[in-house]
């Protein structure tokens, strides 16, 4: 079946399913979902485009994987990331990494028996700081065959208790304690080991299932991933391309947000006018098509940068940007399609609602925004450095992400960086970093012959925004927090002093 094909049966089966047979507004009240709703989405092969053809898959090209997650998440964000979780946190790690003899077994089940696969990595005491995991391997000798027991405690893995495969994340033990470097297992959930010590109730996202589990597995050796130089660098390949990725499943969302905006402000009459009469209501839409826009710009950007093929370990400035600035437009459009529907909106049961919920974890996992801006700055001030430039806009007129769009700030970024920025004005400036990088993506877009009033309508906010943000990062005081602040800070005491100490 060609791709035009495979991904219009997908929609229709998709659109079929949560708003003909079932209402996904009241599917999305309940913690995960409907076995026999999941076979029939699964029936369509979704994860097929993560499968190179030799194994029996759709050939893992990148503009398939990114259209299949719009698909998903233009119905369902939570069925996108299910998608997102299977495809970039298992499947393209194995295709990369995994030995020979354990490839074609795995993904003919994932083909032939519709598996799903999800990654471990964090753990409860260790978020962000990831490479301080206490999950140990080490290898055993279990009857002749080489093997390694991986112990520990993992949490918040989507599709806990529900995945068939795992890849897991450990550190080797040694004479000392644990090494630096990181290896991954692939786990096959028949074989037992793993305990779900907790289901959370997780605030948005019902449909994945989370919780804390306790490791405690077998592995073969020929289970155990093969980096080409450390595992450190393995997991920066895998991080990166996820998140790389993210505007897949950002795009569909966003396309979503911006029709079922439209959709209300047409019905909608308020004071005898239609909604679109009023100019806050077409400056909410104006910016909604902006997101939609930029989104499309890096996801055309992933596709042709991109390959399964491609080493992204080196990519932590191109990926930063993307994730970032992906999932900060997807809550903010939420948020402006739960103002536009005004209460009615205010529902879990509702689109506006549950759109609000479901994409706000997008800001946090696989790397928390704040600190991805600041490796951002961290990053762009390394390569200052490294090519002796402190003018801002003179660096960015000569760097690769940014060297078109650069032009368009040529006053605005006209000022020296300083090198040793404490940590809230690096991430202030990777926000602007990021939309500078946006802009040109957008700019070559444009080149493709994308809709050129949308072009214009996004090189404008964009433009709009890093000026914003630049007053604020130029006109900076420094926090400051008043550790003693209950003393003296009733307003009661302070309006009525006589009975203060009575």
């Amino acid at each position: 079946m060609n791709f035009s094909d495979f991904i219009s049966h997908y929609k229709k089966r998709l659109h079929k399913l949560f708003n003909v047979e079932e209402d996904i507004d009241k599917l999305s009240l309940n913690r995960g979902l409907p076995q026999d709703i999941l076979e029939k989405v699964m029936d369509c092969k979704p994860l097929s485009v993560f499968i190179p053809e030799e194994y029996g898959g759709r050939g893992a090209k990148t503009h398939e994987a990114l259209s299949m997650l719009q698909a998903s998440s233009y119905e369902s964000l939570p069925l996108s990331l299910m998608m997102g979780i299977n495809g970039a946190l298992f499947l393209q790690p194995v295709v990369n990494y995994g030995s020979e003899e354990v490839k074609q077994p795995i993904f003919d089940r994932f083909l032939h028996e519709n598996n799903m696969g999800g990654l471990m990595i964090t753990e409860p005491d260790f978020g962000s700081d990831a490479l301080r995991m206490e999950t140990s391997f080490r290898k055993v000798e279990n009857d002749s065959d080489t093997c390694y027991q991986v112990s520990g405690t993992k949490h918040w893995a989507g599709l806990t208790g529900a995945a068939d495969f795992w890849l897991i994340t450990a550190r080797r033990e040694n004479g000392s304690g644990l090494g630096r470097d990181i290896g991954f297992f692939i786990h096959d959930s028949r074989r037992g080991g793993i305990e779900v010590e907790e289901y959370y109730n997780n605030l948005g996202l019902y449909m994945l299932p989370y919780g804390r589990n306790k490791v405690n597995i077998t592995v073969p050796e020929e289970y155990k991933l093969q980096p080409k130089s450390i595992g450190i660098k393995m997991m920066l390949d895998v991080l990166h391309r996820s998140r790389l990725q993210f505007p897949g499943m950002g795009l569909g969302f966003l396309k979503r947000m911006l029709d079922e905006a439209v959709t209300h402000c047409r019905e909608r009459y308020v004071g005898g006018q239609s909604l679109f009469n009023y100019e806050q209501v077409k400056k909410r839409l104006n910016r909604l098509q902006s997101s939609f826009t930029v989104c499309s710009a890096m996801c055309a950007f992933t596709s042709e940068n991109v390959p399964i093929t491609k080493d992204v370990s080196n990519m932590d400035l191109t990926a930063n940007a993307i994730k970032t600035y992906t999932t900060d437009l997807m809550q903010q459009a939420s948020q402006s399609l739960l103002q536009l529907m005004g209460a009615k909106g205010y529902r879990l049961d509702h689109i506006a609602g549950r759109s609000l919920v479901d994409s706000r974890p997008f800001q946090i996992f696989e790397g928390s925004n704040d600190i991805l801006y600041q490796q951002i700055s961290e990053s762009v001030i390394k390569q200052m450095r490294k090519v002796k430039l402190k003018n801002l806009h003179e660096f960015l007129s000569e760097f690769k992400l940014t060297e078109r769009a650069a032009d368009y700030f040529t006053e605005v970024l006209d000022f020296k960086i300083d090198h040793q920025l404490g940590q809230d004005r690096l991430v202030e400036l990777g926000r602007i970093l990021s939309r500078v990088i946006s802009l040109e993506f957008t700019l070559r877009l444009d080149e493709k012959g994308f809709n050129k009033g949308l072009i214009n309508n996004a090189i404008r906010i964009l433009r709009d925004d890093v000026e914003r943000m630049v007053s604020t990062f130029n006109y900076y005081d420094n926090p400051d927090v008043i550790e003693n602040y209950e003393e003296s800070s009733s307003w009661l005491e302070a309006m009525t002093p006589e009975f203060a100490h009575n």
